[in-house]
């Protein structure tokens, strides 16, 4: 059965894809390890220093920095320091699932045509990238997870001492 020229397009186009997809996965993995980087420089800071100081406390310098002291504009700007890891953790697996799918199309193809070298190729290309892609969601998700609650703390003592 040959497919219709809407499926063959649809087949191309969505091969298309596969290049642009596979170099964001390799950048949000990359993007991954520098933010577990940064975190772990943060969170060594943290552990030195007090919040007074501003060292490792991401809110309370950008407060001091931009002389913050509503609450609604911290709240504001804790969230636009998450923003970036955030995005990354939630992107991370849509991207992993399109690479895994993308090459499938070529994996049943070859498969129909009894080249199973091509099979197992794109097979590999396929579960790479979603390894890749869920391994920098994970590493994403742990730093906002503590991220987020470092932030609520920031704002906890910058509300404190603005009341007193």
């Amino acid at each position: 059965m040959t497919p219709n020229p809407l499926e063959s397009m649809m087949y191309d186009i969505g091969q298309l894809f596969l290049l642009p997809v596979l170099t964001l996965v390799a950048i949000l993995f990359l993007y991954a390890f520098w933010a577990l980087g940064d975190f772990l420089i943060q969170a060594a800071l943290r552990a030195r220093n007090a919040p007074e100081s501003g060292r490792g406390y991401s809110l309370i310098a950008l407060a001091r920095a931009r002389r913050l002291i509503d609450p609604e504009a911290l709240d504001v700007a804790a969230h636009k320091l998450l923003e970036k890891p955030r995005i990354a953790t939630r992107v991370a697996p849509m991207l992993g699932l399109v690479a895994t799918m993308i090459p499938m199309g070529p994996a049943l193809r070859s498969l129909s045509d009894g080249k199973i070298g091509n099979v197992g190729m794109s097979l590999t290309i396929a579960f790479s990238a979603v390894i890749l892609a869920l391994i920098a969601a994970a590493i994403t998700f742990l730093i906002v997870g503590v991220r987020r609650r470092w932030l609520a703390e920031e704002m906890l003592w910058l509300n404190r001492q603005v009341q007193a």
